[in-house]
């Protein structure tokens, strides 16, 4: 019974804890979420994974997890009251000194992600412990990640990542890259692929292909550009918020396609003003429906 009540503390102390960083967190404006490894392998798409087998990891590496990354502070501290059975069962056996099996995690970028073992890993965080043994998974990536990294901050370090790796590989001198900005992960490879595609349809009406270099300038001047230019003159950037041109542009020639399977003759310009007029009623709705709710507020006084 000793034990329990010992553990029965520590728990609680482990959930105050939690709710001052929260509030800390909220002062501070920083991240108090544990990482979602779905979210974040969503954004950085890992080429690989490689099983290592047993190793012992630092506890403080361990940012996020697969599963139960509701359930616990940034720094691994229950969040729920619902966790207290099992928490406290797991510190029981560590005041014991009873061995416990070893946790599951996947590696991504040097920190990991729990599988199993949300609660030793709470109890280790509470304890002190600093290390832990682990049967790792490795996740192929080249993007950095810290503890306390927002989604935010993760998709604007993919979005820098792609920028550079287009850069490396491509060396666009030839392509103003500060009129060409992107904010979102996956648009400089998708940006790679429309050249690409602007490139083979080039190619079927010469005797001869043409560089990506060649192809690349034509897709700026007769592509981007043009449909560029609409987004201005419609003024759409107002009604996206953070959006850049390059944001923008990527979204509307995904939207001409829809629109094609309607009218395969649609122009650009045509499309860039039919999305803005979809936009606009989007819009006028959530307006509308604001001041209906505002009416009905002061009408009940």
């Amino acid at each position: 019974m000793a034990i329990e009540t010992e553990a029965i503390e520590d728990f609680a102390r482990a959930k105050r804890k939690a709710k001052f960083q929260g509030l800390l967190s909220a002062l501070t404006w920083k991240n108090n979420e544990l990482m979602s490894l779905y979210q974040v392998t969503s954004i950085i798409k890992p080429k690989s994974e490689t099983y290592l087998g047993m190793r012992t990891i630092p506890v403080d590496r361990i940012i996020g997890s697969e599963g139960r990354y509701h359930d616990f502070s940034s720094a691994f501290y229950p969040k729920r009251e619902q966790l207290k059975s099992r928490w406290v069962s797991v510190d029981s056996a560590v005041i014991n000194d009873v061995v416990l099996p070893p946790i599951s995690v996947y590696s991504l970028g040097g920190y990991y992600f729990v599988r199993d073992g949300n609660h030793r890993v709470s109890v280790a965080k509470a304890q002190g412990v600093e290390f832990i043994d682990a049967e790792v998974v490795e996740l192929d990536t080249e993007i950095p990640l810290e503890p306390g990294i927002t989604m935010k901050e993760l998709r604007s370090k993919v979005v820098d990542y792609e920028r550079n790796t287009f850069i490396a590989q491509y060396k666009p001198s030839y392509l103003p890259m500060g009129d060409i900005v992107f904010t979102t992960p996956g648009s400089y490879p998708e940006m790679v692929n429309h050249i690409l595609v602007h490139k083979y349809y080039i190619n079927q009406n010469i005797d001869h292909e043409i560089s990506f270099e060649e192809a690349a300038k034509s897709w700026y001047e007769n592509v981007y550009s043009p449909i560029v230019n609409e987004i201005r003159a419609e003024h759409l950037l107002a009604a996206f918020p953070g959006q850049s041109e390059g944001d923008m542009y990527m979204w509307l020639v995904r939207r001409w396609d829809e629109y094609k399977r309607e009218n395969k003759n649609i122009s650009a310009a045509e499309a860039v003003r039919k999305a803005g007029k979809e936009k606009g009623k989007g819009v006028f709705r959530r307006l509308e429906r604001y001041m209906a709710y505002y009416i009905q507020r002061v009408s009940r006084g």
